[in-house]
């Protein structure tokens, strides 16, 4: 929060104007989100994990991530609703968020979680991609694959 870095700022300057030598403080652990900063952290390689909104209209502001992280190696994973999201990063609604760092006693529960995700995802992109649109077909064509699967039958009865 903005008072947090405040006191921290001022008790920075205060051991500068004492005398002893400046060391930066640590940032703390916080959850990133927006799309602009979730696209440099994928390109810098920083963001750990990529947590992507599926109901973002226009979802043409989101369809490049996936991509984007396959290429650069970073695991990402399809959440159901913006809005549970958004309540990660303490927001209404948000299209995605990344995981840059965390405490070192929650680490063991982030790979844990990293490893799924790219069992999921990262790893099944080619196969995701090859069932786009869930393989229902319409009623013409339904009924023309029926209409084979007919004959074919027919003359597997008539060799046997």
């Amino acid at each position: 929060t903005k008072q947090a870095k405040k006191e921290r700022l001022r008790e920075r300057a205060a051991a500068r104007a004492e005398g002893k030598e400046d060391a930066p403080t640590k940032r703390s652990a916080v959850v990133r989100h927006g799309v602009n900063t979730i696209t440099t952290l994928i390109e810098k390689k920083k963001a750990q994990l990529v947590v992507i909104a599926n109901d973002v209209d226009p979802i043409e502001l989101v369809m490049f991530l996936p991509a984007l992280c396959r290429k650069m190696g970073v695991p990402y994973c399809i959440v159901k609703n913006k809005s549970r999201l958004g309540r990660v990063c303490r927001r209404k609604t948000t299209s995605c968020c990344a995981i840059t760092q965390v405490e070192s006693n929650d680490r063991s529960s982030l790979t844990k979680l990293v490893e799924s995700v790219k069992t999921n995802y990262n790893e099944r992109g080619e196969e995701i991609r090859r069932h786009w649109g869930g393989g229902s077909l319409g009623s013409k064509s339904a009924a023309k694959v029926a209409k084979v699967e007919k004959i074919k039958a027919k003359e597997m009865a008539k060799k046997a």
